[in-house]
């Protein structure tokens, strides 16, 4: 599966959110200043002849479905970016975040939490 440019990323978070839409109802949440209704609809093409979204057909128009699930999108992305710049380790992307200051010794220790009591099961 390959990645989503950032505008494609947005567009299928929008999706995601509306479960199915078309793209009328797409432009409508993304932000100001909106994006020309002809270029999101080429966009959501492009997204689909990637598998991304497939679509329903109402005579002339396509309402558009994510084909891809967030959750699985997310698994991918982030086995990538861990592959990419982290050298394979969790370990080194959450010291990262530690040493950045973007993690909370509390959130550390949630997460510690977590990892125990999945252990458990």
């Amino acid at each position: 599966m390959e990645k989503l440019t950032n505008k494609e990323e947005e567009i299928m978070r929008v999706l995601w959110q509306l479960k199915k839409a078309f793209v009328k109802e797409v432009v409508a949440e993304l932000p100001e200043p909106k994006p020309h209704y002809n270029t999101i609809s080429t966009i959501i093409r492009n997204m689909e002849e990637k598998g991304f979204v497939k679509h329903l057909s109402f005579g002339n128009t396509h309402q558009y479905i994510p084909n891809v699930s967030k959750e699985n999108y997310r698994e991918k992305y982030m086995q990538k970016t861990i592959q990419n710049y982290f050298e394979n380790s969790y370990k080194n992307m959450v010291s990262f975040f530690a040493k950045e200051e973007k993690i909370s010794v509390d959130e550390l220790k949630e997460i510690i939490s977590i990892i125990e009591n999945n252990k458990k099961q």
